[in-house]
């Protein structure tokens, strides 16, 4: 009855893997996006965030930049499944990224978001 509960008052955004991909292909940055990903490297701290890169099952590679300052860590490592709900940015090159996967919002991040590993949300 719970999960029906929290379903139908909204929940969490499910991932919708083809359209963070068509987000790509459409050069959409500031999109909020949620997706599944696979962890290709070992997470490291750098200026108050925890950064890694992650593959997407469409194969698109993205830099994922989680604010450690307003979020905390989520113990991953290279090889494990995770979902991300952020916001998309798209930088010179071009290069993939997700940021704004923090609960506590800002004049960059409009939306609340998240890393969920293992069933526990790291917001």
């Amino acid at each position: 009855m719970a999960l029906i509960a929290l379903v139908g008052c909204g929940g969490r955004d499910q991932p919708d893997d083809q359209r963070l991909h068509q987000d790509i292909v459409n050069g959409t940055s500031g999109a909020e996006v949620t997706f599944d990903a696979t962890v290709l490297t070992e997470p490291a701290e750098s200026g108050g965030h925890e950064r890694f890169e992650v593959k997407d099952p469409a194969g698109d590679m993205l830099e994922i930049d989680h604010n450690t300052s307003l979020a905390p860590s989520a113990p991953i490592h290279a090889s494990d499944q995770i979902v991300i709900h952020g916001q998309l940015y798209i930088d010179p090159g071009p290069h993939y990224g997700v940021h704004c996967t923090h609960a506590a919002t800002s004049s960059g991040c409009p939306y609340p978001g998240w890393l969920e590993f293992a069933g526990n949300y790291y917001e």
